[in-house]
């Protein structure tokens, strides 16, 4: 019977379980995004966990436990590897995980829902960032962060160098696409109505040496769709394009500071085609020298792939 590790991930958008084997193929997976009431921008704390825990039992039903032997369970126990790190939603996966590994009798590893996110951009991008140490962009609903990772054995060391000051990349996303009338999470279908644009409206970007800010450009957004002059469409590539200028100069003052070419850009915002095409246009420039990665876009939004495969990395360093 074939050993494969289980993944749990139960963020503030999606509850996720993920079956790998050690050399990354998937046996089994199952995730489900938290429902979002029409007109609303997020979910409280309270009411995620409580979608955690009617999910769990579900998708559990979805996963072919008889036909794998589970080696061990990783599970995302906070959204980032620092202190003071914590959301309650994180509780629930690990509370499964740990009452499984007491009941199945095998180890129990614990990560981080950020760490996961940086795992499955490496193992799904065409190609990984050839050096153990690159800089990572980790663009969600939550989170909006320039890392210096290093790659070890047993997962990453993380430090965070640069990132928004207010809102994050996925925040504006979402409040401009629930403003013109879409559903939340808004990026597929803000993605999606981009395409209708002809791109000559546009707004600044806020970027100061590796620090952004999002705010200004919301409200700017916001009032352009208040006057309702310009277009639903062009709005949604204004905000596309404001994100994809905000991260090009960012990741240009951070290569001009030293920090490493090669960039893996993860996260559910990283799904975004335009964006991944004009950082790519704008820095593998002869000028710049980067080295752009991108997560398979199935696996840009939240997902327990990248912590099961974070599992392996730390049970193979336990038996050395």
């Amino acid at each position: 019977m074939s050993k494969v590790m289980l993944g749990i991930d139960t963020s503030n958008y999606r509850t996720s379980l993920c079956l790998a084997q050690e050399d990354g193929r998937i046996v089994a997976e199952a995730k489900r995004l938290l429902k979002v009431k029409e007109g609303k921008r997020g979910l409280q704390q309270s009411e995620a966990v409580f979608q955690h825990v009617m999910n769990l039992p579900e998708l559990s039903e979805q996963m072919k436990w008889t036909e794998y032997e589970i080696e061990a369970i990783c599970v995302s126990e906070k959204p980032r590897p620092v202190d003071q790190s914590y959301m309650p939603v994180f509780k629930v996966g690990e509370g499964l995980g740990k009452s499984l590994a007491t009941y199945l009798r095998v180890p129990l590893h614990l990560t981080t829902h950020q760490e996961g996110h940086i795992a499955a951009g490496e193992y799904t991008a065409e190609v990984k960032p050839s050096q153990d140490r690159f800089l990572a962009v980790h663009l969600s609903g939550g989170t909006s962060e320039l890392l210096l990772c290093d790659r070890h054995d047993a997962g990453y060391s993380i430090e965070k160098v640069g990132g928004t000051i207010d809102l994050h990349a996925g925040q504006l996303v979402d409040r401009i696409g629930v403003a013109l009338g879409l559903s939340f999470p808004a990026g597929p279908q803000l993605e999606e109505l981009a395409k209708e644009a002809t791109g000559e409206f546009r707004i600044s970007s806020a970027v100061e040496g590796l620090s952004f800010s999002f705010s200004g450009p919301e409200a700017s957004l916001l009032r352009t769709i208040q006057e309702g002059q310009i277009s639903p469409a062009e709005i949604a590539r204004a905000t596309e394009q404001c994100i994809a200028n905000t991260l090009e100069k960012s990741l240009r003052h951070a290569v001009e500071q030293g920090l490493p070419k090669d960039i893996l850009i993860v996260g559910g915002v990283a799904a975004n085609q335009y964006m991944r095409e004009r950082l790519i246009k704008r820095l593998e420039h002869p000028a710049v020298k980067a080295k752009l990665y991108f997560c398979d876009p199935v696996y840009s939004g939240d997902n327990a792939y990248g912590v099961a495969m974070l599992g392996w990395m730390k049970q193979k360093t336990n038996i050395k």
